[in-house]
């Protein structure tokens, strides 16, 4: 071998196993995540889990094969133009195929190698795969009983235990239900204290119990008798001892799935054809019999008769006549027309049982047939893939796992895309089992020779870099037509020229408003950058990712009465600021524009002046709210009104509802004022607040969300819309010393009016409602979350959350 030969080999095998073990470990993870659920908790000795992923890599195999051989021709052949290797190969007389052939030899082993692995390895893997999971579904998860919950995870036992020392294993106030003779609730066991112990073999669990009591009751009642004889044992110390089953991995022979087709090799499944060929041959046979026999169709032979009978001579006009006179020829032709229908009726019912007799056969056929052709596409593949990389890797000049990463993965998942879908078409009969498997290959295949033939001729086709500039002056030209056109629209549109001021999602929708609707907001001003979360991540507010979207330049000041802030603002020459969910502003800078300033209010102003006007809205039970555009003044949210438009409050609008309502009718009066403006429509008016109480509308704290059940329902149900989905009116189910922090999400009045002294008691049918007293009336419980667990609706809940009535809200 020479020295380039074992230098090329040499750079391809590193890459190659990498990359194998990479995608191995990568789809082993994502396999365990799939099945981690079937696996903890059941006791299983770490062998048993690493068998279990062993032969899961092995089926693997498949899958990780052909894009291990792709991502390795990319890297090798791809680091060697990068480093100026290749252009040294070639200087020096050696042509592109000459460096491909050692490597190439490689690729045609490892296909055989594929081979050998699908047809060897994999069956035998499925089978042990499929025998270890079916034996774990088996074994039963460990014992492991609760706090405060009743645990039938024992069969034909109930326990429950109100306290553990985790450190002892002491139990304490323990209950036992023995449910062995199926005769309800006859044997109870109290005990004061306990421990628990399973035996070595796993076949008993053992309870030492302390200063107890155990009840039994005879019924050995005969027919007329109603007498029960209730047995009653007091006990210092008592051990209870209960056999178990299926607690045990116990494995099984490993022949159970070898009849599946996955765990077969090519000579198994070609004797498995031939048998069910034969069969299906002698089926078809019988149905032809079946159908000739049974159908009563007439066959065009038997409608002949020329041969049969001989000319019988010509008959005259009148016998001709008579014989028309004597027959309806119509009743006749539909007696006929009636006879050929049941005749196509009874064909059309064999015809359909006989279909589904041979899915018996057809079905099993078809899954050999894709299994044995994909043992070879398997190979073929690994071959083909050598066949892109190599090319794009001399083509591509890199190496490493970047840009070969992407490449490989754009290519893998063309291949695996066809590859699924050309076996589901083969499954359902629209494609042969052969042209559905080999279809993935012959999506392959041109594209592969495409790339060697250029790839070997040095074609300048493939030269990245007049790509990239091609792309971008393409880019530049679409960039600059769309500014052309945008600045037409928006020159016809009149000469406004807006600074937008907003931070939160609900300043996005106006703002985008205005772009569509054609105006030239020439800068937005937003609130700075700030970090949170655990890694101190930078987060970007939703009006500036809105702005550098449509390339609108963006201004974060910390100070807006900052001197060099001042001065940014004043270069943009805008006539109009709009201003929506922003900070107040000075006087220096809502007095800039021409046209003056403009605030978005999420309400009907002058009601509900201030920064949650949504939200109290629906606090204070209002049918009614809306919109409001105003102008700017020294006070907050006082100036001029300039237009108002009403929103319906329906009784299943929460704060999130509304805000998404007033959200979308914002932007549309947005719009409207800035056109009225610019045409010089708008007639401001006075806030007038002389004969109306007003109601303000805070910032939201942390002691308004906590729920008073001692006020009345609907003022509760009020709440707990305007604090959903965020912040969230939250309580306390509290029973002796266990307090339970719950955030309510959706609720409704269920009893208004009656007065209650023991308002926070919970009540509940224990499956599908809980209802908990008010002051005045109650409150029906819809969607609720308990702290670290999940948001779930009430029938959910009450699946985990055990005897609801022993709790009480406060």
């Amino acid at each position: 071998m020479k020295i380039l030969d074992r230098f090329l080999i040499k750079g391809f095998i590193g890459p190659f196993f990498l990359t194998f073990f990479i995608v191995v470990f990568v789809l082993s993870m994502q396999f365990l995540w799939l099945y981690i659920d079937e696996l903890v908790g059941k006791g299983l000795g770490i062998g048993v889990i690493l068998e279990f992923m062993a032969w899961a890599s092995a089926t693997l195999i498949p899958m990780a094969l052909p894009l291990a051989t792709l991502l390795a021709s990319i890297m090798s052949l791809g680091g060697m133009g990068e480093h100026n290797e290749l252009l040294a190969m070639k200087a020096a007389g050696i042509s592109l195929g000459r460096i491909l052939m050692p490597v190439m030899v490689l690729s045609a082993v490892i296909s055989v190698g594929a081979f050998f692995a699908s047809n060897d390895l994999i069956p035998v893997a499925y089978n042990k795969i499929y025998t270890l999971r079916n034996d774990i579904l088996h074994t039963k998860d460990e014992i492991k009983i609760p706090k405060g919950i009743f645990y039938d995870g024992i069969d034909n036992y109930i326990v429950r235990i109100e306290d553990r020392n985790d450190e002892t294993g002491m139990m304490y106030n323990i209950i036992i239900y023995d449910h062995t003779y199926n005769d309800g609730n006859n044997n109870i066991t109290l005990a004061d204290s306990g421990k628990m112990v399973i035996t070595s073999d796993k076949q008993h669990l053992v309870f030492d119990l302390y200063s107890g009591i155990s009840y039994q009751e005879e019924n050995k009642m005969t027919y007329r008798d109603t007498t029960i004889t209730l047995n009653k044992l007091k006990f210092e110390e008592q051990q209870l001892i209960v056999a178990l089953e299926d607690y045990t991995f116990t494995r099984s022979t490993d022949d159970r799935f070898g009849d599946e087709v996955m765990s077969k090799d090519l000579k198994q499944l070609r004797y498995d054809r031939d048998s069910l060929s034969t069969v299906f041959n002698t089926l078809q046979e019988t149905q032809q019999r079946r159908f000739f026999a049974g159908s009563g169709m007439t066959f065009l032979h038997q409608l002949d008769t020329a041969h049969k009978v001989d000319f019988a001579g010509w008959l005259d006009i009148d016998t001709l006549y008579a014989m028309v006179e004597a027959d309806d020829p119509i009743e006749k032709e539909k007696v006929a027309c009636r006879q050929a229908m049941d005749k196509l009726t009874i064909a059309a019912d064999l015809v359909g049982n006989f279909s589904r007799e041979n899915y018996r056969y057809v079905d099993p056929i078809k899954r050999i047939d894709i299994e044995s052709y994909r043992k070879f596409t398997l190979s073929i593949a690994c071959l083909l893939f050598f066949f892109i990389g190599a090319p794009l890797g001399a083509i591509i000049r890199k190496g490493g796992l970047g840009t070969p990463v992407i490449i490989s993965i754009f290519f893998y998942l063309i291949y695996y895309i066809v590859d699924i879908s050309g076996k589901k078409l083969a499954k359902d009969g629209v494609m042969t089992p052969f042209e559905g498997t080999i279809v993935s290959s012959l999506v392959l295949l041109p594209i592969g020779i495409f790339l060697t033939r250029h790839a070997i001729r040095d074609s300048s086709l493939f030269n990245i870099d007049s790509y990239k500039v091609f792309f971008k002056n393409i880019w530049d030209y679409i960039v600059k037509i769309y500014h052309k056109v945008r600045n037409f629209f928006r020159k016809g549109r009149g000469r406004i020229r807006i600074v937008y001021m907003g931070t939160p999602e609900f300043a996005v929708a106006p703002l985008e408003s205005l772009l569509d609707a054609g105006f030239d907001v020439v800068a937005v001003v937003t609130a700075p950058d700030r970090q949170s979360g655990r890694g101190l991540k930078i987060n970007e507010s939703a009006v500036k990712k809105c702005a550098l979207e449509h390339n609108i330049p963006v201004l974060q000041p910390e100070k807006l009465k900052d001197p060099e802030f001042l001065e940014q603002l004043a270069s943009f020459d805008a006539n109009l600021f709009v201003v929506v969910a922003f900070r107040m502003l000075p006087r220096e800078v809502w007095s800039m524009p021409a046209h003056g300033t403009f605030n978005l209010h999420a309400s009907l102003l002058p009601q509900y002046r201030g920064a949650a006007p949504i939200n109290w809205a629906l606090i204070n039970g209002e049918r009614i709210t809306g919109v409001t555009t105003f102008l700017i003044d020294e006070e907050i949210d006082t100036g001029k009104i300039l237009f108002q438009e009403s929103c319906p409050i329906e009784d299943y609008d929460n704060a999130g509802s509304l805000h998404d309502k007033l959200m979308e009718m914002g932007s549309a009066l947005v719009v409207k004022t800035v056109a009225a403006i610019r045409d010089h429509t708008v007639r401001p008016v006075a806030q007038d607040t002389q004969y109306m109480a007003l109601r303000p509308a805070p910032k939201l704290n942390r002691g308004l969300s906590r729920i008073d059940w001692s006020r009345d329902a609907r003022d509760i149900v009020n709440l707990i819309r305007g604090l959903s989905p965020y912040p969230c009116a939250h309580t306390t189910f509290t029973f002796e010393k266990q307090e339970l922090g719950v955030k309510i999400f959706e609720a409704f009045v269920r009893e208004m009016g009656q007065e209650n002294e023991d308002w926070g008691t919970i009540t509940s049918d224990g499956k599908s409602w809980l209802e908990i007293k008010c002051g005045t009336g109650s409150v029906r419980l819809l969607n609720l979350q308990i702290a670290g667990k999940k948001r779930l609706y009430i029938s959910d809940f009450l699946k985990g959350f055990r005897e609801p009535e022993k709790y009480r809200a406060k």
